[in-house]
């Protein structure tokens, strides 16, 4: 190459980027001061800039605020669709065997593909870079010792054939063609001070300069002697960076030591890991994609056979019992629906024999019931006959007569009480609802028992609200179940107070008929409502009954839509509630009373506010024909009494 081909702008020389040394060069240069206002603007232009300036930021503030308060709309607006899509799929993941296997699959699957994908490319881009990089340190070698070759045995003295020379050997080493091989960096090593007279500080491939070059190794190369080191880097080609690895050495040439760097372009690896990446990330997809497929179908062969099922036990549960299950093939979910008809088979057969069972036993329950009618009618004539005239008998006939009418009075109640279950287990019953204060029920109710608690030795109280409760009510009913509260709190009650509590809210009303007498266990309380069950089968009846008083109050309680329960301790009495809904088919939400009361022992004298609403210890008064006290109620929380007479202070 002759030095009409030296290109036209070579790189500088030291000498010209030399900065001045001496004052005279100093005053040569062109002096730099601060910047001034473009001739002819004035104090003016500078306020006409600042104004722009402050109106473009109030601007940008006002496109700011816009900006922000458009995101947090389109925020509000998209939260609950996000809120519902979350709770959506948090339903169907509850709900839906398929739909959670199917996305557990899905999810398995990505993370597999995702572990290893990721370790098939690492590996790709590992060889392909460890190939890459062997290539490039052979490759540079050689070349170096080229190079080395080439300064050692050149024959230069003067400025224009050094920089020639250099040029001719550089372009050599880069292997100009279609495709560049590789690119170089050669610059001279900082700090040499011998010899002063070199021509060639620098150069470089086409926009590459010394700062591509890591400054690691950079000094590697600088501290090392011969040794060749490598590291990746960036380069600039065209608009674009590329990743290349950068190979450096040591030359010599006229005494001057310089390092060159060979750097080799990895754009044709890097294209080809992005291919295999991509294919990678399509095949990924793909099979995650058949994959889900086939978990769905695989699990809907499996799923819809349960499912079925649940929807004939479901039928199955509401009386229809001739459902049964589709049965295919001989595997084990053919099997399993096969076992599944068998067992619903059976189980209707068994339910029909029962209901069978059942209904001839309430018949004949209602038939004896009926038939008896007759005949206990005449007997409770002979024996009100010979109860009426037993003042005529000898002792003995007289007591067999008081015990034929009161065994007569019993048999007659036992069987009022038959029958009324009868009509239950027929569905005869039905419910007469008319709107009735239930505080004046509850008052007259309560004024029905007074015999009985004179009796008993106990005393009744009310608390009421102020004012009136109305309630749809069959009063007929109601009356009869807190009838057999009241009866039995007495009877079971052994003397003590009986507190009477009405309260109601918005939706619905109560009754609690509290007593502090023998009490009754968890267990005893499930089962308090159940025919004929007694507590202790042993312990003697005082006052009679049937056993299905408590059974005919649960059914009456049915009629109404209404919750009837039982709370009791041992030793601490019992407590029965019942509420009932203000309006017909409104249901019930929350009870206005408590069912565990908070007093669960006898209070203290003067303790707990109450109105004597029946006290059965009577005065002198009481005896002479004076009642002691009349009906009377208070608020529960405090408030003023409702006057129903002349009500005394006692406790519950």
């Amino acid at each position: 190459m002759t030095p009409d081909t030296v290109p036209a702008d070579p790189p500088a020389l030291p000498d010209v980027e030399r900065a001045p040394t001496s004052p005279a060069e100093s005053s040569a240069l062109p002096a730099v001061g601060p910047v001034t206002p473009p001739t002819g603007g004035g104090p003016g232009l500078w306020r006409r800039l600042a104004f722009r300036t402050r109106l473009w930021a109030k601007r940008a503030r006002i496109v700011g605020v816009r900006v922000a308060r458009l995101v947090r709309t389109g925020g509000r607006r998209l939260w609950p669709g996000i809120l519902y899509l979350l709770r959506s799929v948090q339903k169907k993941w509850r709900r839906s065997l398929q739909f959670r296997t199917v996305l557990t699959t899905l999810l398995l699957a990505i993370g597999s593909f995702a572990v290893v994908g990721a370790y098939l490319s690492n590996q790709i881009a590992n060889n392909l870079f460890q190939e890459r990089l062997a290539q490039a340190e052979s490759e540079t070698r050689y070349n170096v010792k080229q190079v080395q070759d080439t300064f050692d045995g050149a024959q230069v003295t003067d400025q224009s054939s050094v920089i020639t020379l250099v040029y001719d050997t550089l372009n050599a080493v880069e292997g100009r063609g279609s495709v560049i091989q590789r690119r170089y960096v050669f610059e001279a090593m900082p700090e040499q001070t011998k010899p002063r007279n070199r021509w060639v500080e620098s150069r470089a491939s086409d926009q590459l300069t010394i700062g591509v070059i890591p400054p690691d190794l950079r000094k590697a190369v600088q501290d090392s002697g011969k040794d060749q080191y490598w590291a990746s880097t960036q380069f600039p080609v065209g608009t674009e960076d590329r990743p290349g690895i950068a190979v450096g050495n040591k030359v010599t040439f006229n005494g001057t030591v310089y390092e060159l760097y060979l750097i080799y372009d990895l754009n044709t690896a890097q294209k080809t890991l992005d291919e295999i990446q991509n294919v990678l990330l399509a095949g990924g997809a793909l099979l995650v994609l058949m994959i889900g497929g086939v978990a769905w179908y695989v699990t809907r062969n499996v799923v819809s056979p349960v499912s079925h099922a649940a929807v004939v036990s479901e039928k199955l549960a509401a009386g229809q019992l001739q459902e049964r299950m589709v049965v295919k093939g001989e595997d084990e979910v053919a099997r399993l629906g096969a076992s599944f008809n068998h067992m619903a088979a059976s189980l209707q057969e068994q339910i029909t024999q029962l209901a069978t069972l059942s209904q001839m036993q309430q018949r004949f329950v209602s038939d004896v019931s009926h038939e008896l009618r007759t005949p206990l009618t005449t007997v409770r004539m002979a024996a009100e006959v010979l109860y009426d005239a037993r003042e005529e008998f000898d002792p003995i006939n007289k007591r067999s007569a008081e015990l034929l009418y009161n065994q007569v009075e019993r048999f007659q109640s036992l069987l009022a009480d038959l029958l009324e279950i009868s009509r239950f287990d027929a569905g005869a019953a039905t419910l007469d609802a008319e709107p009735t204060d239930l505080v004046q029920l509850v008052a007259h109710v309560i004024d029905g028992v007074a015999p009985v608690a004179a009796e008993y030795g106990s005393a009744v109280t009310l608390n009421a609200p102020a004012g009136s409760i109305i309630v749809d009510m069959d009063d007929r009913r109601i009356d009869r179940i807190l009838r057999n509260l009241i009866l039995n709190a007495l009877e079971h009650g052994e003397g003590r107070p009986v507190n009477v509590s009405v309260a109601a809210n918005g939706t619905s009303a109560a009754v609690a008929v509290r007593d502090h007498g023998i009490g009754m266990t968890s267990a005893e309380a499930a089962r308090v409502f159940d025919r004929f069950w007694r507590a202790d089968p042993a312990r003697a009846r005082t006052t009679g009954g049937s056993g299905l008083g408590l059974s005919i109050a649960a059914e009456d309680t049915k009629l109404h839509d209404g919750w009837l329960q039982a709370w009791g301790s041992k030793g601490h009495g019992s407590n029965f509630r019942l509420t009932l809904p203000l309006r017909r088919d409104e249901p019930i939400t929350k009870s206005p009373l408590q069912l565990e009361p908070v007093n669960v022992g006898l209070p203290e004298a003067g303790t707990q506010r109450t109105v004597v609403l029946l006290d059965a210890p009577r005065t002198a008064e009481a005896q002479d024909g004076t009642p002691e006290t009349e009906a009377g109620g208070a608020n529960p929380d405090g408030g003023p009494a409702v006057p129903r007479g002349t009500g005394t202070e006692g406790k519950a």
